[in-house]
């Protein structure tokens, strides 16, 4: 039994976000480009004879037992059947609700990461199965590389994407994602891509209307943006609230950042080919 990990748990952008329709079990089908990114959170995870499953720390607005890093250990737990626990320290960098798919990250990289450190030696997509038990956004973190999502985003296929430079700005505001699909002014019925071949520029996204409706400050946001960087397409990214812009080059997104109103923050990034625990499956 191995000793501790430390861990990353990249974030991710949806390059593209149309919703093609809703199933009778209410949840919707959708097709995004998903694409992984250069800042996450940190997952730290210890391996414990007695069998628990623990939370040592993370973030307090999330009780232990709703986090998603610890239900995915108690998941993969259950499944395997192992005698063993874990201690899961959650470190956030992603913000809640921001549409980067923080939790779902949290909760594929304690997959990955148990797998290795309780020796389960399961395949990616073993575990993939096991991540869209969790929510439909945890199998990308599994399957690790860019990728054309559908179905209800559990459906992949690995995509080749350019390295890219993206500004993020992060409202101070939590968009929730069940909120937003179930408004009933939201558009279902885009039509459906018929092969996985985009050019720049291709797409939009489909719940930026509800949010921005909902959420002023995703608007303003990406208003603020446009107008810093009037070259570059501006998008916003899952459900919201955060939104991007993307660049060629790291000083070009790093300017574009610079240039927003005093009090709006976020980040630059870079896109990722890989995750970076790819040999963990």
């Amino acid at each position: 039994m191995d000793g501790a990990l430390k861990l990353p748990a990249p974030g991710k952008l949806n390059v593209f976000l149309h919703v093609t329709g809703r199933r009778a079990d209410g949840y919707h089908t959708l097709e995004s480009l998903f694409v992984p990114i250069a800042r996450g959170d940190t997952i730290s995870l210890e391996a414990r004879a007695d069998g628990a499953i623990v939370r040592v720390h993370g973030p307090g607005n999330i009780a232990a037992e709703d986090d998603l890093a610890v239900r995915a250990a108690r998941l993969l737990q259950a499944r395997c059947g192992t005698s063993l626990g874990a201690s899961i320290g959650v470190d956030k960098r992603l913000p809640v609700g921001g549409g980067l798919g923080g939790g779902s990250s949290d909760a594929a990289t304690v997959l990955l990461g148990l797998n290795r450190l309780w020796r389960l030696a399961l395949p990616r997509g073993e575990l993939m199965r096991l991540a869209l038990e969790l929510g439909a956004d945890v199998p990308f973190f599994v399957f690790g590389e860019p990728a054309f999502a559908q179905g209800i985003g559990e459906q992949l296929v690995a995509m080749t994407f350019p390295p890219t430079w993206f500004a993020v700005v992060t409202p101070a505001i939590e968009v929730p994602t069940a909120g937003i699909f179930a408004a009933q002014e939201l558009t279902r019925n885009s039509e459906s891509a018929k092969m996985p071949v985009f050019s720049e520029g291709y797409g939009r996204n489909d719940l930026f209307a509800v949010a921005a409706a909902r959420f002023p400050e995703v608007a303003l946001c990406i208003d603020a943006l446009a107008h810093a960087a009037p070259g570059a397409q501006t998008r916003m990214t899952g459900s919201g609230a955060c939104v991007f812009a993307a660049f060629a080059a790291e000083s070009a997104a790093q300017q574009a950042l610079s240039r927003m109103p005093r009090g709006v923050t976020g980040f630059v990034a870079r896109s990722l080919s890989r995750h970076p625990l790819w040999l963990y499956a």
